[in-house]
C-alpha cells in the first residue's frame, strides 16, 4: 500500500509538473473557453482617433470582434508615443489575451511590444509595423505598393520633367517611409522633386505646409500627400491660390473620395481600413485559437481617380 501511494504522488506531481511547462497564454486561453467557444479580450492601442482612416479601421475591428465573440478595448494614444507605450501598459495590467498596436512611431513602439512579450501577452501591429520587439503578425496594405501607384499615376497627369513636391507622415512610421519610398521609386530621375516635407498626417498641418511650400516653389505642377487629410489640406491652400495643381492623396477616405468625385482631388489610394481591423481581429481569433497564422497579412490596394 506505501508503495501504490508513492506511486500515486509520483504520478500526480508529474501531471501537475506538464501543466505548469504550459506557457501564460494557453492557460489563459484554457479559462476562457465554455463549451468550446472562445472568449478573448483583445487590447488595441490605435495611434489616433482623430482620423477619419482610424475611426473606420477601429469600427471594422469593433464589428469583428462581436461577431468572433471577442472583448475588445479599444484605447486612443492621441498621436502621442509617450502615451501609447503607457496605454499598452494598461492593458498589460487588464490581463488581455492579445494586443493589437498601430503604432505612432515605428521606433519607438518597440519598448511597448517588448514590455508585452515579457508579460506573455502576444502582440499584431497594424498599418504600421514595429521596429523591435516579438510580433506574431503584422496587418497591412502593401504601403510601398501604394506609394508606387500613386508615383506612377502622377506621371501621367503631369510628365516627366514636372515640378512636383509630397507631403509626408508623421516621421518614424512605416507608413510615412513606405509610401515614400514607393513614390520615390516611381518618379526618381523622372519629375523635379522641389519640396518634401512632414505634415505628421494632419489636415491642419497639410494646409500650413503647403502654403509654405507654394511661397517658396510657385511653380509646383502637383502633389503627392501620404494620407487623405494632408492632401485635403493641400487642396484647401491651393484653392485659394486659384492654381491648378494636382492632388494624390492616401487612405480613400469619405471626404478623399468626395473631391475625387467633384474633381478636385486627382486621385487616392484606397487602402480599405475596415477590411484591415477586420483581418486584424480575424488573425487574433485565430493565433488565439492555436493556429498558425502568416506573418505578413496583405489587405489589398486600389487607385481611386
Amino acid at each position: 500500500m506505501k508503495k501504490f501511494a508513492l506511486l500515486l504522488v509520483a504520478m500526480v506531481t508529474l501531471v501537475l509538473s506538464a501543466c505548469s511547462m504550459e506557457s501564460p497564454f494557453l492557460e489563459n486561453a484554457k479559462e476562457n473557453t465554455t463549451d468550446g467557444n472562445a472568449s478573448f479580450k483583445i487590447g488595441f492601442s490605435i495611434s489616433t482617433l482623430n482620423n477619419p482612416f482610424f475611426v473606420t479601421l477601429s469600427e471594422g475591428a469593433k464589428a469583428n470582434a462581436q461577431e468572433q465573440g471577442a472583448e475588445i478595448s479599444i484605447v486612443d494614444a492621441q498621436d502621442d508615443a509617450s502615451k501609447q507605450a503607457s496605454d499598452v501598459e494598461d492593458l498589460i495590467q487588464q490581463g488581455v489575451d492579445m494586443i493589437l498596436i498601430n503604432p505612432v512611431d515605428s521606433a519607438a513602439v518597440g519598448s511597448a511590444v517588448e514590455s508585452a512579450n515579457a508579460a506573455g501577452i502576444p502582440v499584431i501591429t497594424v498599418d504600421r509595423s514595429a521596429e523591435s520587439g516579438e510580433v506574431v503578425s503584422h496587418i497591412a496594405s502593401d504601403n510601398v505598393a501604394g506609394g508606387v501607384l500613386a508615383g506612377e499615376y502622377l506621371l501621367e497627369l503631369v510628365g516627366e520633367g514636372s515640378k512636383v513636391a509630397m507631403l509626408e507622415g508623421t516621421a518614424g512610421s512605416s507608413a510615412a517611409r513606405d509610401r515614400g519610398e514607393g513614390f520615390l521609386t516611381a518618379v526618381e530621375g523622372k519629375v523635379d522633386l522641389v519640396s518634401s516635407l512632414t505634415a505628421n498626417f494632419d489636415r491642419g498641418e497639410g494646409l500650413t505646409v503647403m502654403e509654405n511650400m507654394l511661397q517658396a516653389n510657385p511653380g509646383i505642377q502637383a502633389v503627392f500627400a501620404q494620407n487623405d487629410e494632408m492632401a485635403l489640406g493641400a487642396l484647401e491652400a491651393i484653392e485659394a491660390t486659384g492654381k491648378a495643381i494636382k492632388v494624390i492623396g492616401f487612405d480613400a477616405t469619405d471626404d478623399a473620395i468626395a473631391k475625387v468625385e467633384e474633381g478636385k482631388l486627382a486621385a487616392t489610394v484606397a487602402q480599405k481600413p475596415e477590411e484591415i481591423g477586420k483581418a486584424a481581429i480575424e488573425t487574433a481569433v485565430a493565433y488565439l485559437n492555436g493556429e498558425t497564422v502568416e506573418e505578413f497579412v496583405p489587405v489589398e490596394l486600389e487607385l481611386i481617380k
